[in-house]
């Protein structure tokens, strides 16, 4: 698979027999992309649930993510392969770089360089970023050029749209993958999109979904319910009109939800 999949299994906050049995239940139903990251501390345990399940390697679509603290050239690879070890296979589909974390010490040009290398040598199919903005996502293509980055995969909800990032990935050809989409279900209580789900007899955590699919993003939410994972799944046949989507564009109220010190840049 060279292409990201537009809907993928997180498993962020995820640990333990939480993340096995989610796994475990997402693939089951059907799920092929699995989101995961070095500092979740879960990767081994995704590992467990794949091996259990049965399903292909090649049917999968994994994606981890480099911690700040293996953003050295000498960290970043053998934390990679460490990665693998834990995940038990030889390469990922996409391996990102998780923050900027501006003041690490490690410029943007080194650990791309460094992350380009790992594709080189086979680790990860793809490669990317996680919450740059635009400047950085700028330093990251001076580095390994646009057509190297997969994806930024950024917080991105009804309630922080992020266009003007989105204009300009979009612009450079970079997909965008959301992360957050459901604000930690804070947009599922908004009135707009409960009627927006009631005229179309869904639930609203499917119209959000299904609102970022049209907009052409990757989605990757999570749960630790079988039945909330087959839901979510179903977000990819709900096709929502243009009075939907406009309704959806007006609840943008710049509401971050993450935006950890010395890991966060300068929001755009």
């Amino acid at each position: 698979m060279s292409k990201i999949p537009a809907f993928g299994l997180g498993t962020f906050r995820l640990q333990g027999q939480v993340v096995i049995d989610s796994v475990r239940n997402g693939l089951e139903l059907g799920y092929r992309a699995i989101d995961t990251a070095q500092i979740y501390g879960n990767e081994a345990d995704i590992g467990e649930a794949i091996a259990a399940s049965g399903v292909r390697r090649d049917e999968l679509f994994l994606t981890t993510k480099i911690w700040v603290d293996n953003y050295a050239p000498d960290k970043l690879v053998p934390s990679l392969e460490e990665s693998l070890r834990k995940l038990r296979t030889d390469y990922v589909d996409l391996t990102l770089i998780h923050w900027p974390a501006p003041g690490n010490g490690v410029p943007p040009e080194t650990f791309m360089t460094t992350l380009a290398q790992a594709q080189e040598k086979g680790l990860t199919r793809r490669i990317g970023v996680s919450n740059f903005n635009i400047a950085l996502t700028r330093q990251a293509i001076a580095a390994v050029g646009k057509d190297a980055i997969a994806t930024n995969q950024i917080e991105l909800s009804p309630y922080l749209q992020n266009r003007e990032l989105v204009a300009f990935l979009q612009r450079e050809g970079i997909h965008v993958t959301s992360y957050m989409t459901l604000a930690y279900g804070k947009v599922l209580g908004d009135p707009v999109i409960g009627a927006i789900a009631q005229r179309h007899q869904a639930t609203p955590a499917q119209v959000v979904l299904a609102w970022a699919l049209r907009l052409g993003y990757s989605v990757i939410p999570s749960s630790t319910r079988r039945e909330n994972l087959a839901s979510n799944l179903l977000a990819q046949t709900l096709r929502l009109g243009d009075d939907d989507m406009a309704q959806i564009a007006a609840l943008e109220r710049n509401g971050r939800e993450v935006s950890p010190d010395g890991l966060a840049p300068q929001w755009d």
